[in-house]
């Protein structure tokens, strides 16, 4: 009676490891997008996009595309680079990097929808989709407020702080090796009767 039990759990075990052992031989593709604001002097704001994308599998991923269409011509224009972007193939452990800018036109809060990343697997038919991380909400064109007046000398201190806490610290010692305690001074000149 043990016998059909162990071999219908046989077969299972055989049937799980070879999904897995499918599952594994896949790629697996992770994005993560990035965006930063920077201000430029005549007011205007500009936004720069880097969008990574890995795969941690252990085949290669075909014809992969990028597709951020998260950035709205009434709010973006495009600066350099594309929206879009697409690749040849993308070989296990490997990483593709792509990035753009754009120009802010309008202010306001935005929110970005996660990148698109559409690859082939050659045993699969159909095209398979990844999405990047999210970013956080950018505060486009926001009022700042105005650079500090001693800015320079927190760059100094930032540069220089460590330094000058060591020479500062040593300088303290020599100056209380070097002079005299008053106790002590007071103590040895007493006259003892």
């Amino acid at each position: 009676m043990a016998r059909p039990a162990l071999i219908l759990g046989a077969v299972a075990l055989l049937l799980v490891s070879c999904a897995l052992g499918s599952a594994v031989d896949m790629p697996f593709i992770l994005a993560h997008k990035k965006a930063s604001l920077t201000r430029l002097k005549s007011g205007a704001e500009r936004v720069s996009v880097s969008i990574d994308i890995y795969n941690q599998g252990s085949s290669t991923a075909y014809d992969v595309s990028l597709t951020d269409d998260s950035w709205s011509q009434d709010v973006f224009d495009v600066v350099s680079g594309n929206t879009s972007i697409s690749w040849e193939r993308l070989d296990a452990s490997g990483l593709l990097t792509h990035s753009f800018e754009l120009e802010a036109k309008v202010k306001g809060l935005f929110y970005a929808s996660p990148a698109v990343i559409t690859f082939r697997i050659p045993t699969k038919a159909a095209l398979q989709e990844a999405y990047s991380t999210p970013i956080l909400p950018l505060d486009v064109l926001a009022d700042r407020p105005p650079e500090k007046k001693f800015l320079w000398a927190k760059r100094l201190l930032a540069k220089y702080g460590s330094l000058i806490s060591v020479i500062s610290i040593i300088v303290l010692f020599v100056y209380l090796v070097s002079t005299p305690s008053k106790s002590g001074g007071a103590k040895g000149s007493k006259k003892k009767r």
